[in-house]
């Protein structure tokens, strides 16, 4: 933490303007405390867990002594201490020392901690992959804790494992347009977030509305890479002006994505319309240096006919994806995506490729 002060003594660059100067000063050294007090909270909750970890393997039989530990010790805590020891928490720095047993074992010295509130919701994630996973993206996407337990809930990891590939800071560079598009588009997405009922009537305008003021979690559910372009995108040829409803710019896989709202099931006039954009988009706004376009109809329900006889099942530009605005139970979220799945193979698969 003292290099990290001699750092913050070294950039410091005086201006003419002292107020703001000053102003600088005070939001410097604050971050500089707020991360010195959160190493310290993380610190003290992992000696203690280690602690109590050490004691319990003196028991013969570990789980009921480590209970019987946690419960003598929160009582003895809180009535020094107060607030803060209680059971429920004693039992958190158990399980982080038990989960994070090596944190303060790096070999360079150099270490990147989350807050506190992101490794309470790490430690209940017992599959060491995911964990591993969910505490990277938080570290190099900046993830707030809501939006760690967001994710963890809605079977975030798992949803986009299910596609085939992670896409990770380590393989971004081996990713090829032709090979991995289909690991961008997702079959399923939740929008929980926009705070919509799932029974209310909502009109593709207001949702359209919903999803840009909530743009940040949007860009989270879609995937990696993704980036707002517009809304309400201005097309215009010789004889009509179109309008698409959302336009990003995937900027791993250096392609457009279109997006067409629906409200309701998807029809074969819904991916015609798509078809005809994309066709659209190559032409009049796509550079030379972009690859293809794609485009995804957003929908409330897909449909098996029209994944496996329409123009979807022709077209590797062309996608469906289904969306809720409730977050489903593990188990109705995991059959979603079986099912989405299987739709997607449906249009993207042919039967000689099966």
């Amino acid at each position: 933490m003292n290099n990290e002060l001699l750092n913050v003594n070294k950039n410091y660059v005086s201006t003419n303007d002292y107020e703001k100067d000053i102003k600088e000063i005070v939001k410097s050294t604050r971050n500089l405390a707020y991360q010195a007090v959160n190493v310290a909270l993380i610190q003290r909750n992992w000696l203690i867990g280690k602690r109590i970890y050490e004691e319990e393997l003196k028991g013969e039989n570990r789980a009921k002594y480590g209970a019987m530990i946690i419960r003598k010790l929160a009582i003895s805590l809180t009535e020094e201490f107060g607030k803060g020891f209680g059971r429920s928490n004693l039992y958190q720095f158990y399980l982080f020392y038990t989960k994070y047993k090596n944190i303060f074992h790096s070999p360079s010295g150099q270490f990147t901690f989350l807050c506190w509130t992101h490794y309470r919701i790490l430690i209940y994630i017992d599959d060491h992959r995911a964990r591993e996973w969910y505490e990277n993206e938080c570290k190099t996407q900046n993830w707030s804790a809501r939006m760690l337990k967001r994710n963890v809930e809605s079977q975030y990891y798992y949803r986009l494992l299910k596609t085939g590939k992670l896409i990770t800071d380590e393989n971004i560079k081996e990713i090829s347009y032709e090979e991995d598009k289909y690991e961008f588009i997702k079959t399923s997405v939740y929008f929980e977030f926009l705070d919509i009922p799932q029974d209310a009537s909502i009109h593709e305008s207001d949702l359209e509305a919903a999803l840009i003021t909530h743009l940040k979690d949007t860009l989270l559910e879609l995937g990696k890479g993704y980036a707002f372009v517009g809304r309400q995108y201005h097309i215009h040829t010789q004889r009509k002006d179109y309008y698409i409803d959302l336009v990003f710019y995937n900027y791993i896989l250096k392609c457009f994505v279109l997006i067409d709202l629906k409200t309701r099931a998807i029809t074969h006039n819904d991916v015609g319309q798509m078809d005809m954009y994309v066709r659209m988009f190559d032409e009049l706004k796509k550079d030379k240096s972009d690859n293809p376009t794609l485009g995804i109809v957003l929908c409330s329900e897909t449909d098996e006919d029209i994944a496996k006889y329409s123009i979807l099942s022709d077209s590797d530009q062309l996608f469906a994806t289904k969306y809720r605005l409730y977050l489903p139970s593990e188990e109705e979220i995991k059959a979603e995506i079986e099912r989405q799945k299987y739709l997607f193979y449906q249009s993207h698969i042919n039967d000689e490729g099966e």
